[in-house]
């Protein structure tokens, strides 16, 4: 019965020092590596300014596109994304469509984006 006791005893021992895992630190990422970083120095390097975002207002990157308006049918035509910005009149996910160039990087707002000629389904971010 002792020698019992003394094996569950032993059982609860910490691991020596030399067999413990010690997980690798995160690497660090630059906040404004790309658009919608909060780091202002970053942002006004890339041309950006700092604006309030979202529903909580977090001031963020956005980086205005030259190709804004522009006539596209897929994200590949344009700096940022090719999007239907009136959700109201926008086409079913899956049919033909054609947008235009959205002209900032906030990924804020609600609207429908077109990959490949076809409306993708409508999102709301926020």
């Amino acid at each position: 019965m002792l020698l019992l006791v003394a094996t569950a005893l032993a059982a609860c021992q910490p691991m020596p020092a030399s067999d413990a895992q010690v997980p690798a630190p995160a690497p660090q990422q630059s906040s404004a590596s790309a658009a919608g970083g909060t780091d202002a120095t970053a942002c006004a390097a890339q041309g950006g300014k700092m604006l309030p975002q979202g529903r909580m207002q977090t001031e963020r990157c956005v980086i205005a596109y030259a190709d804004a308006g522009k006539r596209c049918t897929d994200g590949d035509d344009c700096l940022g994304d090719c999007r239907i910005g009136d959700v109201a009149g926008a086409p079913a996910a899956g049919t033909t469509a054609v947008g235009q160039c959205h002209a900032d990087s906030s990924r804020f707002g609600c609207y429908t984006t077109v990959e490949d000629g076809k409306a993708e389904a409508t999102i709301c971010v926020d």
